[in-house]
């Protein structure tokens, strides 16, 4: 597997106005954030994007600035994911991702009006092999979805298209599938999503890295550099730091979306928080409980690594 599917891979935000419109240039600034804090691999669009809330205009754009960004950068990839139901424009967004310099591609499968397992496997299929060789991840997210695959389906994929990398799950909690996915023979390799909540126990069942938000990513750098080096307990303890604020905000995908880009504006990331509504609202204590936040995360958040 190649090594830009490993470790700590953020989903970029989408920086809206306050008159809804996109902040292309806070888009590059989040970008240029992440650099700076050693990320090597980022991935657009995801549920963190507000890919739902975009016209296919505006993605198609940001996809564009990403990988013009990343195209002259021998240090930095983008992973771009494909939310699309229907499997011809799938494909075709797929394609024009990997000829424009897409280092692998997401794979979100279609979910609306319950298709069969059947046709959602052909729906992966198709896209696996318009782009081969390219590296794909399949991300499960159930409660977002309703889809959830057993490892037969995946396995069986795996097996007819080499060039399927990765499993991004966000199942609640993931790490029988995690470790049902790494057990030979033939191993497929995984990645933990829905904001890191379950990491520590997924890294422990196989996981080989987290794709959470952005805002705080210094936070997921810090759990994973100590438990590649052995620092297990070091690794337990800042996650157990992270979780009362994690486990609030990921009651609600809207709330995560929300506090992320909060967050990032209060560190000077992008001007404005606005999500696209219907979006979620805070109330005074959730608030403060972002200002709590970055209290308890300060120090950690304000050493950015310089490339």
């Amino acid at each position: 597997m190649r090594n830009d599917l490993r470790g700590v891979v953020p989903v970029l935000e989408v920086p809206f106005r306050a008159d809804d419109s996109v902040d292309e240039g806070g888009f590059a600034r989040v970008i240029e954030e992440l650099v700076r804090r050693d990320v090597r691999t980022m991935m657009f669009p995801g549920f963190a994007s507000e890919f739902y809330k975009l016209t296919d205009d505006e993605r198609d754009r940001l996809v564009a600035l990403l990988l013009d960004r990343t195209a002259g950068d021998s240090e930095v990839s983008a992973i771009i994911s494909i939310p699309d139901h229907a499997t011809a424009t799938a494909v075709r967004r797929a394609a024009s991702a990997v000829e424009r310099g897409a280092a692998a591609i997401n794979v979100l499968p279609p979910h609306f009006l319950a298709p069969s397992r059947a046709e959602i496997v052909d729906h992966l299929a198709a896209v696996l092999h318009a782009v081969a060789p390219t590296p794909v991840v399949v991300q499960i997210a159930p409660a977002q979805t309703g889809s959830l695959f057993d490892v037969a389906d995946l396995k069986g994929l795996a097996a007819r298209y080499p060039n399927l990398a990765m499993v991004k799950v966000e199942a609640q909690p993931p790490g029988r599938l995690i470790a049902a996915l790494a057990e030979p023979p033939a191993p497929l390799a995984s990645a933990v999503g829905y904001a890191g909540l379950a990491m520590i126990d997924a890294l422990t069942r196989g996981a080989v890295g987290v794709w959470p938000g952005c805002s705080f990513v210094e936070i997921y750098q810090e759990i994973w550099r100590r438990w590649q080096s052995n620092d297990v307990e070091g690794a337990g303890e800042l996650h157990r730091r992270l979780l009362p604020f994690i486990s609030y905000w990921m009651q609600n995908v809207e709330l995560m979306i929300a506090a992320e880009k909060l967050i990032s504006r209060e560190r000077g990331w992008i001007s404005c928080s606005r999500c696209r509504g219907p979006a979620w609202r805070f109330d005074e204590i959730e608030r403060k409980q972002i200002a709590g936040f970055l209290d308890a995360f300060g120090a950690l958040l304000e050493t950015p690594v310089s490339r």
